[in-house]
């Protein structure tokens, strides 16, 4: 009896050292067209519920993704009295972090909102106001919060995080700490969610520090450089929004291969210098669609981040709807 306890207790700690994240795409892109815009989920692979992170785009995102069978778990039989869309959207989904007010990364969420069962919101103060004052305030929408002006609908419950606090996401099973980016004038952040001892970074909006006259991502590489000496990091989210070429004065609050690799240099000298970052899933979003003909700038940053990739960290760019498994 003794021994068959101990090979459980084995067997559950070595399925918990194994975990990872699950991650859907439901938009990848930066402005421009608004059905594929950035909006991601994840989850531990042992918990049920996703985070949303980020929600330019939900609802067709979600589409895309039961069409792609990255939601294998729903089906038109057991998501019944809704569709499947309708039971990823009210029934997986178990809140959203939301990086910063742009309406390109939450346009989803407040279209969406009539439909929606309740859930937490979560970001920094200045998110979380912009959500109240500037969105859900009963002119611009309904106010589907629990808080602010007007009709209180109460659909959602906002929660502001101090920066660098680790605090519970709801019923995810997932925990998170939010740090502060700078992105051309209007703040915006980044999250770390950790389960089980491993953790993956989802980044906001930002510039480079050097452009951006500031320290917010030097600060979030030494936090991280510790998650990857410690072998928590997974893998991170980060934008590339446009190709190399444009100049500095033009990215407002936006990178460039030739910044992200810049900038991840500086997060492997924090995570023990060459080589530290190795094998490291690093997904590529916020690109921003071009209206130039013969322009395609995905297939421009994915090539020149892989010319200038002496780092050995894999870049994905993942398509809406994908599912990537992180172990």
């Amino acid at each position: 009896m003794k021994k068959y306890l101990l090979a459980m207790m084995l067997a559950c700690w070595a399925g918990q050292a194994n975990a990872g994240f699950d991650v859907v795409a439901l938009g990848v892109n930066g402005g421009v067209e608004e059905g594929n815009l950035t909006s991601y989920l994840i989850r531990s692979d042992d918990q049920k519920l996703y985070l949303g992170l980020d929600a330019g785009s939900v609802l067709p995102g979600i589409r895309k993704a039961l069409e792609k069978g990255s939601f294998p778990q729903v089906t038109a039989e057991n998501a019944a009295p809704l569709t499947p869309q309708g039971a990823v959207f009210r029934n997986l989904i178990g809140g959203y972090f939301i990086s910063h007010g742009h309406l390109d990364h939450l346009a989803g969420l407040i279209i969406s909102s009539p439909e929606d069962s309740k859930k937490p919101i979560y970001g920094m103060a200045d998110t979380i106001g912009t959500l109240r004052q500037h969105y859900f305030n009963g002119r611009v929408w309904p106010n589907f919060t629990d808080s602010g002006s007007g009709l209180r609908i109460g659909t959602y419950r906002l929660n502001q995080q101090r920066p660098a606090q680790r605090f519970s996401l709801g019923l995810t099973g997932l925990d998170g700490s939010i740090y502060p980016l700078s992105h051309g004038g209007t703040p915006s952040s980044m999250i770390l969610v950790s389960r089980n001892n491993q953790s993956f970074a989802f980044f906001g909006d930002t510039g480079p520090d050097e452009v951006e006259k500031s320290k917010n991502l030097d600060t979030v590489w030494r936090m991280l450089g510790d998650e990857v000496k410690a072998q928590r990091l997974k893998g991170l989210i980060i934008e590339t929004s446009y190709p190399d070429g444009v100049p500095d004065s033009k990215l407002f609050g936006h990178l460039t291969p030739d910044w992200l690799l810049k900038e991840l240099g500086t997060l492997q000298q924090y995570a023990g210098g060459e080589g530290s970052l190795k094998g490291l899933t690093v997904i590529i979003s916020h690109v921003k669609p071009s209206l130039k003909a013969g322009a395609e700038p995905e297939q421009a940053i994915m090539a020149q981040l892989e010319k200038g990739n002496n780092l050995g960290v894999n870049f994905v760019r993942m398509a809406q709807g994908d599912k990537l498994e992180i172990k």
